[in-house]
């Protein structure tokens, strides 16, 4: 009696994962197919830099800059030329986001507190900051990991190479270009591709949601 009921048991069980769960006839893990893959941008939700969560689906439909930003590195006065970005093109919709990350010659010691005051200090910055991270590694954030990534489309892949560097994210949520360190925030090459992209329409919203 005890078998049969251990028997009724596992049948039950089965047929009830057989409807979300598809085995791969290659051998593979199984899939889950009862949830949508989440966007590798827009899915995200990161801390802000005063500890708040924020998804990074408030973002969507604009122009995104994204940057891993350092205190104490020999280009970090190029918050000033961000900040002017900012200011110049926030009203178009461009978003400046900034990501303190210490992987780099530990040039981001500090706390977000402090990291605040310092942007705030010494640049005005007020473009929305985020908490610490990692962009490279294991413990990289997974927006980094994606951008870095051949699934992001760039044609510049690969590990993060110092602090400073800049990432375009279209209104549709693509990745679009990555520049080094060395190009400026204000550089003719950067505006030209902000301007580009600004210039474009949000995608059309189909049931409340961009497309």
């Amino acid at each position: 009696m005890l078998r049969l009921a251990k028997l009724i048991l596992c049948v039950t069980f089965l047929a009830t994962s057989a409807a979300t769960i598809v085995v791969a006839e290659d051998g593979k893990k199984p899939v889950a197919t009862d949830k949508k893959s989440k966007h590798p941008i827009y899915g995200e939700t990161m801390k802000s830099l005063t500890g708040k969560s924020v998804s990074l689906a408030s973002y969507r439909g604009k122009v995104v800059l994204l940057v891993n930003v350092a205190s104490e590195c020999g280009a970090t006065p190029q918050y000033g030329p961000i900040q002017q970005l900012h200011e110049q093109y926030a009203e178009q919709g461009l978003a400046v986001l900034g990501f303190p990350c210490n992987q780099f010659g530990s040039q981001e010691p500090g706390t977000e507190a402090q990291i605040a005051q310092f942007c705030q200090k010494n640049y005005g910055v007020k473009f929305d900051m985020f908490a610490k991270v990692d962009v490279n590694g294991e413990k990289a954030a997974p927006l980094y990991s994606y951008l870095t990534s051949e699934k992001s489309g760039l044609k510049k892949t690969g590990p993060i190479g110092w602090n400073f560097e800049k990432i375009l994210i279209s209104r549709a949520g693509k990745p679009v270009a990555r520049f080094g360190t060395s190009v400026e925030p204000d550089s003719e090459e950067i505006v030209k591709a902000i301007e580009a992209e600004l210039a474009k329409e949000a995608p059309k919203k189909k049931n409340g949601k961009a497309s």
